[in-house]
């Protein structure tokens, strides 16, 4: 079997071209940083799910604005990539948000929070600021311990 689907192909090369014609073709001042995060192809390469982050900007309005930029540019997209890519048919072009990347910084600041707060120990749990629970000895202790004798002399 391949290492590879067409369809995985594909996609990485609509991925690459697209990249460079929203970058350098699309000349509308609404559109901004726009990043490519994953294209997906369907199994008969009659569509291509675009999904699309924009720098900075994670405003429901602005991110709406963004998409309907690129809706309205899939046309000439999907025709000047019908120039640069030697394929039958150029897959209709459909542009999603992809929340993935924003979802992921709300996960690492909750993170960062809660390790910040500093949660009170568990029962019976060691820290570095109380040494070792009640009624056992550390590591370092026990180590003493087995190397003297029961006189307390080191052997």
């Amino acid at each position: 079997m391949r290492e590879f689907k067409r369809t995985d192909r594909v996609a990485d090369q609509l991925q690459q071209e697209l990249a460079v014609l929203i970058q350098r073709e699309i000349k509308d001042p609404r559109l901004g940083m726009v990043t490519i995060s994953s294209v997906t192809v369907s199994r008969d390469l009659g569509y291509a799910d675009i999904y699309v982050t924009l720098l900075g900007e994670n405003d429901p309005a602005r991110v709406k604005e963004n998409l309907a930029v690129l809706k309205r540019a899939a046309g000439f997209l999907r025709s000047q990539i019908a120039r640069r890519i030697k394929l039958r048919h150029v897959p209709e072009l459909r542009f999603h948000y992809d929340e993935s990347v924003v979802r992921g910084h709300k996960l690492s600041a909750l993170i960062d929070e809660a390790v910040g707060r500093g949660h009170p120990p568990e029962s019976g749990a060691v820290t570095p600021e109380d040494g070792a629970p009640e009624g056992r000895a550390s590591a370092d202790e026990a180590q003493e311990g087995e190397s003297r004798g029961e006189d307390g002399e080191t052997r």
